[in-house]
């Protein structure tokens, strides 16, 4: 036996986003988001899927509810969709969308269930892109009267605020990259607004202290390791590089009022400087309760000259991969941990993603996916190991509680514990829910069984 014990006071939970699950696009007064306009354009999601229906969860939210409910969550991290709060960015308020996020809560409060929100993952309103999106720092002030106003509406029933998701991939990997939505691809717009997302988060955790509201709020990064093919510096440069344009970018600010010289100094190599306003890094460096950590995978890193921004390329020394060809990389889930713990001190870490895609289907009312469940158990192991190594970790949430629409992949993609036939809505718990259950009951479980 090789038992995997867990402290009493671990939260557990599941988590999921509004556009991806939600639907109902065009009803109760919702304005457009960016994912509307990008998934509507030819060629950028595969098989040109969108989210007009997802899960149908702003009508099913009750069912799905009563599936956490026995699952033995007892917090759950969802998204508000600003364009269901304000059609336009700013202005007018948009009652039925805040009703419906009042009925949602309340429900999930009825159930035992604490909400665990995000201010922002990814669906910018398509009326502020218009006017410069994330780059135009007028954007920043509507993020914090948007957060605000969420502060003010949910006083006493949310107390757990996440103001931006992932904020590499709000900025990289959708305007420079170019794979996510708005799809541009320029590294200095990127940087532009990557500097904008921490000025933005700054300045909704200044609203919720100055404001008085009750609750604690932070941030979800997302984060990957990169560990060196060699000893040599090079390598070991490369992936310091690799990590830290994760990891120190998006940390250093908030936590130590700067960037990292390293990669500043590598950025304005490439042409490119961070806009720095007097007074922005002060913002940026407000304390925070906690923070979110999201972690899927890692590669072996080595140095190669003009392979990328960061000369650095991912060797493969065969892996065992999920089915979005992502390593699956356990160790590197405890490495990220403990860096983190290193260097910005103890602060209270709830894990706010972590989860495989893999795609089995229904077959005679069971969804026989051990491959998620092995996947899981690895990367518990790696974060019980974090725990005893003296890592402050307070929650563990799973992505994803539903098979949902994956972003640039559509509805190609599996993240859940619990299946969504996207023809007729229907749910089916897979092996993985059941397997997950009995470990949130238990508090610990056996990795040979």
């Amino acid at each position: 036996m090789a038992i995997i014990q867990f402290p009493k006071d671990m939260r557990w939970g599941a988590a999921t986003a509004s556009y991806q699950i939600e639907g109902a696009a065009n009803e109760d007064g919702r304005g457009l988001s960016i994912w509307d306009t990008f998934s509507k354009t030819p060629g950028k999601v595969l098989n040109g899927d969108n989210g007009d229906v997802a899960c149908d969860s702003y009508h099913r939210y009750e069912e799905d509810i009563a599936l956490m409910k026995e699952l033995g969550i007892d917090i759950y991290r969802f998204s508000i969709a600003w364009p269901r709060i304000f059609p336009n960015g700013t202005g007018e308020i948009n009652k039925k969308g805040i009703q419906f996020y009042h009925d949602f809560v309340d429900a999930l409060l009825a159930n035992g269930i604490e909400p665990m929100c995000t201010l922002y993952h990814w669906d910018l309103p398509q009326a502020l892109q218009d006017k410069g999106g994330w780059e135009n720092r007028e954007t920043v002030d509507a993020f914090a009267d948007y957060a605000e106003l969420m502060f003010k509406e949910f006083n006493g029933k949310i107390k757990k605020w996440i103001t931006i998701n992932e904020p590499w991939c709000v900025s990289y990997l959708s305007n420079y990259i170019g794979l996510h939505a708005p799809g541009f691809q320029n590294l200095q717009v990127a940087t532009t607004v990557s500097h904008h997302l921490l000025l933005a988060h700054g300045k909704a955790v200044t609203r919720l202290r100055e404001g008085g509201y009750e609750g604690e709020i932070g941030y979800a990064p997302n984060t990957e390791w990169n560990e060196p093919f060699s000893n040599k510096q090079e390598d070991i440069d490369a992936c310091n590089r690799a990590t830290g344009w994760f990891i120190e970018w998006f940390f250093d600010p908030v936590f130590k009022g700067s960037y990292p010289q390293f990669m500043v100094e590598w950025f304005e190599k490439k042409g490119v400087t961070v806009p720095i306003q007097e007074g922005d890094m002060a913002i940026i460096n407000q304390e925070i309760d906690f923070v979110g950590i999201n972690y899927y995978t890692g590669s072996v890193t080595r140095y190669k000259e003009n392979e990328g921004l960061l000369d650095g390329e991912k060797v493969d020394i065969g892996y065992e991969k999920t089915d979005f060809d992502w390593n699956i990389y356990p160790e590197g889930f405890y490495k990220v941990l403990t860096k983190i713990n290193e260097q910005y001190g103890s602060v209270p870490i709830y894990i706010t993603e972590n989860g495989a895609c893999y795609n089995d289907g229904v077959e005679n009312g069971r969804v026989k996916d051990v491959r998620r469940i092995e996947y899981l158990k690895q990367h518990l192991t790696s974060l019980q190991r974090a725990i005893d190594s003296g890592v402050n970790i307070k929650g563990y949430l799973t992505w994803s509680l539903l098979d949902n629409f994956e972003w640039a992949e559509g509805y190609d993609k599996r993240f859940g514990i619990i299946h969504v036939d996207f023809h007729t809505l229907e749910r089916t718990k897979k092996d993985s829910y059941y397997w997950y259950k009995q470990t949130i009951k238990n508090g610990f479980f056996d990795m040979y069984y």
